[in-house]
């Protein structure tokens, strides 16, 4: 196994009710999980603990067996702004971990521009990021999280700025990346489609408290298709789900009133 979460709990300082409650969750090496859910139900609170940006206010998470106390280069984050340095090229973003981890410099190149040909952005190697598009930038951010080998990669909607067009081809670009790194990889999104498109299972959290109200698996074929007669089935379930988690933190705001 690769991630494990034992009764993961979040209650923020001053808060009237936990973001999150109760997580037991244990994602497998290789796998692509998905977490999905209504506004404020936890999801980047929970990725921000098992990335070790959060403290859990009880309960563990195990990468490997070993405690997760705070950040490190086993869990790489990316995050729906590509926070690229705009006074550095996009190899030099790119290389960026690699010299704070102290790899050869000739590595370094190596290594950047392996991931850079990845992302199809090797001739843009030496553009500034205000030369680029916003799915370019974001192509370079996965190149940057790629670099380092991580064993979890995080990510946060990384593609909820861009137009649909772009996120429709970043999407073919990771499905085609995570399947020749078979990268373990945790996904926020609030697009239920993007969550069919990449996850072996999806999590399903409910209005906060954020807890697991459903893991579905997902065993379509891959390439998947959005117009399949399984995509759309999925498709609808999900969204009457969140629909009911929506309508639900509604009438809880309502009686609070």
């Amino acid at each position: 196994m690769s991630l494990v979460l034992n009764n993961v709990s979040k209650k923020f300082e001053g808060a009237s009710r936990h973001t999150l409650q109760n997580i037991n969750l244990t994602i497998n090496n290789g796998e692509f999980l998905c977490v999905i859910g209504p506004s404020g139900c936890g999801k980047t609170t929970l990725l921000n603990i098992i990335a070790g940006l959060e403290t859990p206010t009880q309960g563990e998470v195990l990468l490997e067996g070993q405690p997760i106390r705070e950040a490190g280069p086993d869990r790489v984050v990316m995050f729906q702004d590509p926070a690229l340095f705009p006074w550095l090229t996009v190899i030099d973003n790119v290389k960026f971990g690699l010299r704070l981890a102290g790899i050869d410099k000739n590595r370094q190149e190596e290594i950047a521009l392996d991931c850079l040909k990845m992302v199809q952005l090797a001739h843009f190697k030496d553009y500034r990021p205000h030369q680029l598009s916003g799915g370019m930038k974001q192509r370079v951010a996965l190149a940057r999280a790629l670099v380092l080998d991580s064993k979890i990669l995080l990510m946060d909607e990384p593609f909820a700025a861009v137009d649909k067009q772009t996120r429709n081809k970043l999407r073919e670009d990771i499905q085609n990346i995570i399947s020749q790194t078979r990268k373990t990889v945790f996904y926020i999104t609030h697009s239920v489609e993007e969550a069919i498109f990449f996850a072996d299972r999806i999590v399903l959290l409910s209005a906060n408290p954020g807890i697991i109200k459903k893991i579905f698996t997902v065993d379509f074929p891959r390439p998947r298709h959005i117009e399949a007669l399984g995509f759309i089935e999925l498709r609808a379930e999900l969204l009457n789900q969140i629909r009911e988690e929506v309508d639900k933190s509604v009438r809880q705001e309502y009686r609070n009133d």
